[in-house]
């Protein structure tokens, strides 16, 4: 246990998770952190310390201030924020080992003390060169300042790499992405540490890879990556076809990589384009340059034989040709005679000499191989135009060199390439020992420590094997290029034996040197040099041509007479008014200037080193292969560092450091040292017994010899630190237990005080409640006294009211009794009076019922005389009335009989069509009252039949004009809604009909719309007001999930411009897409509803990948899609495929859906289940 572990808060608990904990190199150390503390140095040690260290993921080691860095091929969680915040300006060894110390010690050296700093990172192909890189860059983008200007300028630094990584990096068989040029960027920060801007200098790119790449490899990635990633109509505009296997430059057996998004890696790399600032002009004709060497590739040539005797080469197919002098803005007559001919210039004379089929196809590599490269020099030189600082006032400067690494290939079968490799590397590790050195000594001389000289291997001598200017043996390489008469690699070879064969680094069987004439293990055609990694085999073979890098001046000049933007730019030596007839610089005489220009940047710059080591050669997690690591461990000179590392000090530390670290070692010097930090560590080691040899004293340092010297005193601190963590422990549990007692006490205290309150509130209630019980007895008692006294007075009083009561009553009942007497008296007079009345009325009434008797007598017989002469009236006006009519009919008679006699000698003649025109309206009258019975359906074809062949036209005419007739009054009776419901179910036949299984099934639902009724549901209020337009339809879906094809609930609303998605609880919108992002939907032709969505690749709605979905209205669904689609003048119609197997896009992997029959397990649905990582089964019920 240590003091960390057992630091306490204030109330008594653990240290908060907040609280900054301090980790040294030394602390917790797994293996050693630094191999210069390596008590027992060897190569054993060396690489079994790697392995423990890489066996728990500690991939970072350090050598004093160099970083070794050993790839694990998977991603660790070591580059998180929290980490670039832990290693911020800290000191390097105070956390333990990490690329971030490294990059912040470089960082924080060139903003605080102004020193320009440069980041060498080394190691070979798969070592994690490139990654190191980014994550050098990353952490200072992280830590500097921040600001819109700033910020920029840092995201066009990051986004260089996409672009250089594609046009320079390729899959090879130690690394699926290698670079295959060397990159060194300038950083540009002004006074507070802010970047301004850097400038990119790449190395040698492979160009070679163009033509032909060694089987398991592939070409450029941006070859492959714009086959898959362009869209169809940019692939047409360059005239290309997404078939690799069309191009003769593109090796197949490696055409896809696991890993490799090719297609998402052209749209970063368009994205990271715009970002650097290049036009979209700029970006097409670099993308018709790529496209041109693909057609170049493809140009095949075929010998003509001419009158003198010899062969002329012909192109065979003329297609490719002419598509690539589209491309380039070239007269294919023009390119087609440079493959053909050449002509050769001396002084003022010209000559124009034929070209068989073998130097055809080489001029046709050459231009393949400069175009490309010079496309890329060019891509180089426009990122620097956008990233480039531009204030004029001096910049710090922070350099990041990442370069291909040693290689060495076991088969021998090291080139041209390989031996400028190596010798980048020799001069790298020759500066390496340098600025080591250097560093050490000036540090020695600093902290006035005596400098003791370091004997260590100095490759002086092998780079001046490689590079003097005489005998070196790129200068013999020029000399024997520019040698007139015949050159071949066998004269090379030859002129290195004659003049370096007694050079000790320099073998060759065919040398003077008769050890190497019986050393089998090298061959004639070969020559072997001692580098400071260990010997070479180089095969001399192609060393003279790749060496002069020839493009011939007639496709020079072909190039330059091109229409296209940058061909002129390319292709400047092209210009027929500045013909140089010097000729050009060789390959080997460039690198080796660039180089120089190199070492000479990085001698300014004070050097930081990460060596980056491969574990394994199978590109896999947890394996460690010893000899390959200790094979690169030698050609890194690792051990030779840790040696001159160690020569002098082991380890060397502040005072101040050294103090609070170990000061618990002397009772001096603990807790604290009130003197100078020199005068407590003299007083800590004096304690110690330390001996004298083992240490010196500097100005500010401690150095210290021996590792084992470093050890022991780490030992005597850690079993200091456990007894003082005891004690803190006694200590603590002393204070805990004390307060526990207090607290104790306190309590007790504080119960006591509310118990005797409580005793006495109690005793309160008790004397309370028994006064308050005398006190109502008491007053009970009066109060019944004075009741009593109450109800005498009141029985008194009722008394006295009760006798007066009974007098009156008694005065009342007399009273009445009187009163009635004399009521009974006036009633017999009124009834007397009464019956007189009576009597005299009906006397009255008699006497008037018998003048009335009288009076009608005399009525009823007049009223009899009057109907009798009234009824003779009436007999006289009948009978003139009858003789009238008889008159009337007698004379009608007598008309009919002179119109009959009149009209017979006519009726003969017309009788016949007279007849027939009443038979045939009869019959018309009787076919039109049969078709009364026909119904106004529209949907009605029942129609009468004929009843007579004569009716056939008008019948079928009719049955026209009347279907006609109806559906124009049925159409009347739509609304415009209605309308648009029969539009959408007319288009959803023409889209399905046929074509789709659920069809038939959903002509008969109508098309509502909006099923979730957003309008009125409360719930989804909140997504009302984020969807501003009108809601087209508004459908609960499934989002299938991609990684077990389960589906999520989602609410899928649809306006005129755009979709969205939300969550079907909360409302929260999940995705919002343009419709003009939506390409093509994707279904089935079975009964199920699940369709894919496709979006536009680039576009930013696409960044997750397309979705798949399912619905019980996708007929709808689909058919408002096409109908907007359709509608819309500025957005392309949306493509429905409808298939039984389609692709989908998920974020960065494309995956198979593919529809089955079947009868899946959760009843008449159709079930979608995952069955890999590329394919999605879906199982339909099979249709009843």
């Amino acid at each position: 246990m240590t003091v960390s572990d057992i630091l306490i808060s204030p109330k008594g608990g653990t240290a908060d998770s907040k609280m900054e904990v301090k980790m040294s190199l030394l602390d917790n150390m797994i293996g050693v952190g630094d191999m210069v503390l390596l008590e027992t140095l060897n190569e054993d040690s060396f690489i079994e310390n790697l392995r423990k260290r890489f066996d728990h993921n500690e991939i970072y080691t350090y050598i004093g201030s160099v970083v070794i860095s050993i790839n694990p091929y998977r991603s660790l969680p070591i580059y998180t924020p929290q980490k670039v915040e832990e290693y911020r300006n800290r000191n390097f060894y105070e956390l333990s080992p990490h690329i971030y110390a490294l990059a912040d010690e470089a960082y924080r050296s060139l903003r605080d003390q102004d020193k320009d700093q440069c980041i060498l990172i080394t190691g070979e192909s798969g070592a994690g060169k490139t990654e190191a890189s980014k994550l050098v860059m990353s952490y200072v983008a992280a830590v500097c300042g921040k600001g819109q200007e700033v910020n920029k300028v840092k995201e066009q630094l990051l986004q260089s790499n996409p672009v250089l990584e594609a046009f320079g990096n390729a899959k090879t068989v130690r690394n699926d992405n290698s670079s295959r040029f060397g990159k060194y960027m300038d950083i540009e920060f002004d006074f507070k540490g802010d970047p301004l801007g850097g400038v990119i200098s790449n190395y040698l790119l492979e160009k070679s890879r163009v033509c032909k790449q060694p089987r398991g490899e592939r070409n450029f990635h941006i070859f492959y990556q714009l086959l898959s990633g362009a869209s169809d109509d940019t692939l047409m505009k360059l005239k290309l076809d997404r078939d690799f296997s069309k191009y003769n430059y593109l090796s197949l057996d490696s055409a896809t990589v696991n890993g490799l998004d090719d297609a998402a890696s052209f749209r970063t790399v368009r994205n990271a384009m715009q970002i650097v600032g290049f036009m979209e002009d700029e970006v097409q004709s670099v993308l018709e340059l790529v496209a041109a060497v693909l057609k170049l590739g493809n140009i095949e040539f075929k010998p003509e034989s001419r009158v003198n005797g010899f062969d002329e080469s012909r192109v065979k197919d003329k297609n490719d040709l002419k598509e690539m002098c589209e491309l380039l803005g070239i007269e294919q007559s023009v390119l087609e005679r440079a493959f053909s001919y050449r002509t050769v210039e001396a002084k003022m004379e010209k000559m124009s000499t034929t070209l068989n089929v073998a130097q055809a196809y080489y001029a046709r590599d050459a231009l393949a191989k400069n175009l490309y490269s010079r496309l890329f020099s060019w891509l180089i030189t426009r990122i620097n135009e956008s990233i480039k600082a531009q204030a004029k006032t001096r910049h710090k400067v922070m350099g990041v060199l990442d370069i291909y690494g040693f290689e060495i290939f076991e088969d021998g079968d090291n080139s041209f390439e390989q031996f400028i490799i190596n010798y980048c590397n020799e001069k790298l590790q020759q500066i390496f020992i340098e600025l080591t050195l250097r560093e050490e000594q000036e540090e020695y001389i600093r902290e006035d420590i005596e400098w003791t000289n370091i004997e260590y291997f100095n490759n002086a001598i092998i780079c001046e094997l490689i590079e003097k200017n005489q005998n070196g043996i790129l200068a013999m390489l020029d000399e024997e290029c520019l040698r007139p008469g015949t050159v071949t690699d066998d004269t090379f070879l030859d002129k290195l034996n004659t003049i370096c064969a007694e050079h000790q680094h320099f073998e060759s069987r065919l040398s003077k040197n008769s050890k190497f004439l019986t050393d089998h293990s090298l061959p004639h055609s070969c020559f072997r040099i001692q580098h400071y990694a260990g010997k070479v085999l180089y095969r001399v073979e192609g060393f003279v041509d790749k060496n002069n890098d020839l493009l011939y001046r007639d496709l020079s000049q072909a190039m330059y007479k091109a229409t296209h933007s940058l061909m002129r730019e390319l292709f400047p030596e092209g210009n027929p008014a500045k013909v140089n007839l010097k000729r050009p610089p060789t390959a080997g005489f460039q690198f080796k200037a660039s180089v120089g220009v190199l070492m000479r940047n990085l001698q300014t710059k004070n050097p930081n080193y990460i060596r980056c080591i491969k574990p394994n050669d199978k590109k896999a997690a947890h394996i460690f292969t010893d000899s390959l690591v200790c094979h690169q461990v030698r050609y890194l000179g690792l051990m030779e560092n840790v040696r001159v590392r160690r020569a002098g000090y082991a380890f060397r530390q502040l005072y101040e450091s050294c103090l609070k670290r170990y000061k618990m070692l002397c009772k001096k010097t603990w807790p604290q040292w009130r003197g100078p930090a020199r005068d407590g560590v003299e007083v800590l080691l004096t304690d110690c017994s330390v001996p004298s040899e083992e240490f010196a004293y500097g100005r500010s340092k401690i150095f210290i010899r021996n590792p084992r010297t470093l050890f022991t005193l780490e030992e005597r601190r850690r079993a200091c630190l456990e007894d003082l963590a005891t004690l803190i422990q006694k200590i603590y549990r002393g204070w805990k237990s004390r307060t526990h007692f207090l607290l104790l006490k306190k309590s007790q205290v504080v119960v006591a005080a509310w118990y005797r309150r409580y005793a006495q509130q109690n005793k309160y209630q008790k004397i309370k409640s028994a006064t308050l019980v005398m006190q109502s007895f008491i007053r009970g008692w009066k109060a019944r006294n004075i009741l009593r006294q109450l109800k005498y007075e009141m029985r008194c009083k009722e008394a006295v009211t009760t006798i007066a009561a009974y007098w009156h009553g008694n005065q009342a009942r007399m009273e009445l009794r009187r009163l009635k007497t004399e009521a009974r008296n006036k009633r017999a007079v009124s009834v007397i009076w009464a019956y007189w009345q009576g009597t005299k009325a009906r006397r009255e009434l008699r006497h008037l019922k018998k003048e009335a008797q009288e009076k009608h007598a005399v009525s009823v017989i007049w009223a009899g005389w009057q109907g009798t002469k009234a009824r003779r009236e009436l007999r006289s006006l009948k009978e003139e009335a009858r003789r009238k009519h008889a008159v009337a009919v007698i004379w009608a008679y007598w008309l009919g009989l002179q119109v009959r006699r009149e009209y017979r000698k006519f009726f003969r003649a017309n009788a016949g069509k007279k007849i027939y025109d009443f038979t045939i309206q009869r019959i018309m009258q009787k076919y039109f009252l049969g078709l009364k019975t026909t119904t106004m359906s529209p949907m009605d074809n029942t129609w009468p039949a004929r009843p007579y062949g004569f009716l056939e036209g008008a019948h079928t005419e009719l049955r026209r004009i009347f279907h006609l007739w109806r559906c124009k009054k049925y159409r009347g009776q739509f609304t415009e809604e209605k309308k648009a419901v029969y539009e959408e179910k007319l288009e959803a036949s023409e889209i399905f009909k046929d074509k789709k299984a659920l069809y038939p099934s959903s002509v008969s639902q109508p098309f509502k719309g909006d099923y979730l009724e957003i309008q009125k549901n409360p719930k989804y209020q909140k997504l009302k007001s984020a969807v501003e337009e009108k809601v087209l339809l508004a459908d609960l879906v499934n989002k299938i999930n991609r990684a077990n094809g389960k589906g999520s609930p989602r609410l899928f609303l649809l306006t005129k411009s755009n979709f969205v998605l939300a969550d079907q609880k909360t409302g929260q919108v999940k995705a919002s897409v343009p419709l003009p992002d939506l390409t093509s939907v994707s279904v089935s032709t079975q009964s199920d509803g699940f369709f894919a969505l496709k979006l536009k690749e680039g576009s930013a709605s696409a960044s997750k990948g397309d979705f798949l979905l399912s619905s019980e209205h996708l007929i709808e669904i689909i058919t408002k899609l096409h109908r907007i689609g359709t509608t819309a003048a500025d957005r392309d119609q949306i493509n429905i495929d409808i298939s039984d197997e389609f692709l989908v896009q998920f974020k960065q992997d494309k995956v198979c859906v593919k529809f089955i029959q079947g009868g899946p397990k959760n009843g008449n649905s159709a079930a979608c289940k995952r069955k890999n990582n590329r394919l999605l089964e879906v199982s339909v019920p099979s249709s009843p």
